[in-house]
């Protein structure tokens, strides 16, 4: 009986102690690799937030420019995206009072609570009203620079809005302007 026991074919073979002992090779080299990356995003990462985030955790100062470019005529209105939320928009005019010709605008969008104190900002570059209809569809300043004497409608598109918002008109702070 013993002889019949070597010859049937083992329904869960025992693994080899070759397989078991290099088995672990790929777990340290996959677990190697992404120490390194996880290293990498820590050192290099926290770099690139800090420039899209003028002005630390209060708005950034205006440009010396922004006194020539008056804002005005804000209004807010809203609209569903195709995920389900919302998309805020903050439509405005602006106008050239100087004597440069504007090729970008970078401005902040501040938005308060009830107590007054700041709770979202955004920084973004203040894109120009090509058309309304059939749609409004906008442009970069750059584009279609701001000449002396010339006005412009702009828009700013928001893709979320702070819950505590007060749902007072945001602050629009001009901290950038590039010329022609």
């Amino acid at each position: 009986m013993a002889a019949d026991q070597q010859n049937t074919p083992e329904l869960f073979p025992r693994p080899s102690a070759d397989k078991e002992s290099g088995s672990f090779l790929p777990w340290i080299i996959a677990g190697v690799v992404v120490a390194v990356g996880v290293g990498l995003l820590f050192l290099f990462g926290g770099q690139k937030a800090l420039p899209s985030n003028p002005g630390g955790a209060a708005l950034a100062p205006v440009d010396a420019y922004a006194a020539s470019l008056p804002i005005t005529d804000l209004k807010m209105s809203e609209s569903s995206n195709f995920a389900g939320g919302k998309v805020t928009y903050v439509d405005g005019h602006i106008a050239n009072n100087g004597d440069k010709t504007v090729a970008d605008v970078r401005v902040q969008v501040g938005f308060r609570d009830f107590g007054n104190q700041l709770v979202q900002k955004e920084t973004m570059p203040m894109t120009i009203i090509r058309m309304r209809e059939p749609y409004v569809d906008t442009q970069p300043v750059g584009a279609d620079p701001v000449k002396p004497g010339e006005q412009r409608d702009f828009r700013l598109v928001l893709d979320q809005v702070a819950k505590d918002w007060n749902g007072q008109y945001p602050e629009v702070r001009i901290i950038q302007v590039s010329f022609k």
